[in-house]
């Protein structure tokens, strides 16, 4: 584990009206680590992450990366600074192969006149494909099929994958292993393991316990929209999680 915070968000206030769903929230996240954040229902983890990836802005609050202030005022400003998200849903194009997903939005062109006209360079793109999915250790039944042919954990891999691969600081997972089997979800939790070793930050938004403490380094919990505990997973157990959540365990307690 590393000390040094990669992304600090503090006191973070959203408001939707009259609602206040973010009560000054604060998170951090580290280089090479898996930071799980966890809470009920409605403790604000969505709204959260949406702020820390530019899909949301938040009322008021520093964002900080790196140490420096940043302004996340889109997604495409947030990838631009190496913060990519996976969504529950995927948000994959089932026809197209798992090479041309990876490149969704950043295809390469042929180079020349071919190029110019907006032709792909499809070979390339399925070459640094394969290269991309050997390294992550993303195992596909085919590079040449339909993405919505694959499995349920093959697909969720694939759209790991192509976060990762444009993604240089940060990177967020929103509920990744969610409707998969207990093989798929294996696969999916070892290819996030491989993105931590390789220096990324990893937040993970999950339900599953056991999951998050198998997985994780670090586990932060909102409740109300608040941060209310801190936990170094490999000192943690379950019950203190539960506590935390529920408000058996106030933050004093659980520093």
């Amino acid at each position: 584990m590393t000390d040094a915070v990669l992304l600090d968000a503090q006191n973070i206030v959203k408001h939707y009206g009259s609602v206040e769903a973010l009560r000054g929230a604060s998170f951090q996240a580290r280089a090479g680590e898996v930071t799980a954040l966890i809470g009920d229902n409605g403790a604000g983890k969505s709204t959260l992450i949406k702020c820390l990836s530019g899909a949301e802005q938040p009322s008021s609050g520093r964002i900080l990366l790196d140490g420096a202030p940043v302004t996340l005022d889109s997604p495409t400003t947030a990838r631009r600074l190496g913060i990519e998200t996976v969504y529950q849903d995927l948000a994959v194009a089932p026809e197209l192969d798992p090479a041309a997903n990876l490149f969704l939005g950043r295809e390469i062109h042929r180079r020349g006149i071919l190029g110019k006209l907006g032709m792909l360079d499809k070979a390339e793109m399925r070459r640094r494909a394969v290269d991309e999915f050997q390294r992550l250790g993303v195992t596909l039944q085919s590079t040449d099929v339909p993405i919505g042919s694959l499995s349920g954990g093959q697909r969720q891999s694939v759209a790991v994958a192509r976060s990762v691969v444009w993604a240089s600081k940060v990177v967020f997972m929103d509920e990744p292993t969610a409707a998969l089997g207990v093989v798929q979800r294996e696969r999916v939790l070892d290819v996030i393991r491989r993105v931590r070793d390789q220096g990324i930050a990893v937040v993970l938004i999950s339900h599953n316990m056991p999951e998050v403490l198998s997985v994780s380094d670090r586990i932060e919990v909102l409740r109300l929209g608040t941060r209310v505990a801190r936990f170094k997973a490999a000192e943690t157990k379950l019950e203190d999680l539960v506590a935390a959540m529920t408000g058996a365990l106030t933050q004093e307690e659980a520093a």
